[in-house]
């Protein structure tokens, strides 16, 4: 897939449309941020800021429109005007939280493991030669944690009961999208992305907790690459919450594997501090800049020995904030292949900002934990704006009009990824330059 090392650009794609019952509206960001009208120069963007890869939802909700029946065609237009005509290669986003409403169970339905196998099957057969790399289901640990534990999306489960029983879905649902792709097309490539884990305890009688947390973290990857036999750490904790032992050794008999490992780590995000407050643990973002992303780095390489790409990072902040984290995070990617790290590319995500999902939810919080209290103040705002809802993460920044439009600024950051992109390649004995 990679020739050379890639620099890739994202363009958030959560796709979530509610099931019967769900408190929420559809949460689509290619329509949020207009994207579905502006793709072309979306993507031409993409190209000039230097990207040759694009990371591209295929948003299952609205394509697979009943059992058998899929609607291709703004995909292909899409896939054909991004290949051809830019020359970029396109990583497809399968499942990115969402899955089609006609699914009642989402994804705890007995049926979802073959439903998702025929969708992603005829997409690895429809699009051969044109998409070869194809990431089944984007960070699977926080479509479990959103999906499973805290019931914000479908199937709308909660407790860890939940978490496991969507969690045991997914893991199915990967193992038999992978063999239905790669009998569809056998030069598929496949990009398991998952989210980093990193946690940290402030006194000691919560550091087991913590190594919990993150030993959960990598639950889900562990299953579907068939590890967790009873000799794995939480082998007994997933059969406490509902897990049969049939079920776990049908993992193991079906284990698969993958091509890249697709790593995600946000420094603002993704490191977090146990504190105890009044019996109550809490969960405090603790960001610990390039530290993070190359420990994650490292333990996801000398967990699984696969070529990694960092497919998703980026900061939320000012321009010149998101400009240091281009610099800082990309320099940690050079000194990771210079140290014998089979790292083959780096993604900026998202490439320009992006609705809050708790715009879909009524404004209410829907976040894993407290960010920031500007952030909460904004998701609680009545307002019928975007512009308090505004993730400012990307590279191009998103400035509603008057009329209500979103323009795209491109920023500073932007300037110096396309820098980056041009002058210079991580290197090292895992890569080679272009």
């Amino acid at each position: 897939m990679m020739h050379g090392f890639g620099w890739i650009l994202g363009i958030e794609d959560t796709c979530v449309y509610p099931h019967a019952g769900a408190r929420m509206q559809p949460l689509d960001e290619f329509e949020l941020t207009e994207h579905n009208r502006r793709w072309r120069d979306d993507l031409k963007m993409a190209r000039d800021l230097g990207a040759d890869s694009i990371r591209y939802g295929a948003q299952w909700p609205l394509v697979h429109t009943r059992p058998g029946r899929f609607e291709w065609g703004r995909l292909e237009e899409r896939f054909d005007f991004a290949v051809n005509d830019l020359g970029l290669q396109v990583i497809a986003d399968l499942v990115h939280y969402g899955t089609p409403t006609w699914l009642s169970g989402s994804f705890a339905d007995p049926d979802y493991p073959q439903v998702v196998a025929d969708y992603a099957g005829s997409f690895a057969a429809r699009f051969a030669g044109l998409v070869d790399a194809v990431t089944p289901l984007n960070e699977p640990v926080t479509t479990a944690s959103f999906c499973g534990l805290r019931g914000v999306w479908p199937p709308a489960l909660t407790g860890w009961r939940g978490w496991t029983a969507v969690t045991l879905g997914i893991a199915r649902g990967i193992q038999s999208s992978i063999v239905a792709v790669r009998d569809a097309n056998p030069h598929a490539q496949i990009v398991h992305v998952e989210a980093s884990a990193i946690y940290e305890a402030d006194t000691e009688a919560l550091s087991e907790h913590a190594r919990h947390l993150e030993s959960i973290g990598m639950l889900p990857t562990d299953l579907l690459t068939g590890r967790v036999t009873p000799q794995h750490d939480e082998y007994a904790w997933l059969i406490e919450n509902g897990a049969s032992a049939a079920e776990l050794d049908d993992l193991v008999r079906n284990a698969a594997t993958f091509d890249y490992l697709g790593v995600n780590y946000y420094p603002d995000l993704t490191p977090r501090t146990l504190t105890e407050t009044g019996g109550a643990v809490e969960q405090h973002a603790t960001n610990q800049w390039t530290k993070g992303l190359v420990d994650s780095v490292r333990g996801f390489i000398r967990r699984y020995e696969s070529p990694v790409i960092v497919t998703e990072t980026s900061i939320e902040g000012s321009d010149r904030v998101r400009g240091d984290w281009v610099d800082g995070s990309i320099d940690a990617v050079r000194r990771l292949a210079a140290g014998g790290a089979d790292v083959r590319g780096y993604t900026w995500w998202p490439m320009f900002d992006f609705i809050d999902w708790s715009y879909a939810s009524g404004g209410r919080n829907v976040e894993e934990f407290q960010v920031e209290d500007r952030v909460v103040a904004a998701r609680t705002s009545e307002t019928s704006s975007k512009t308090p809802f505004l993730r400012r993460m990307g590279l191009v920044r998103l400035e509603e009009q008057v009329d209500g439009s979103l323009s795209r600024v491109p920023t500073a950051a932007a300037e110096r990824f396309a820098l980056q992109a041009k002058n210079s390649t991580p290197s090292g004995a895992a890569m080679e330059g272009h």
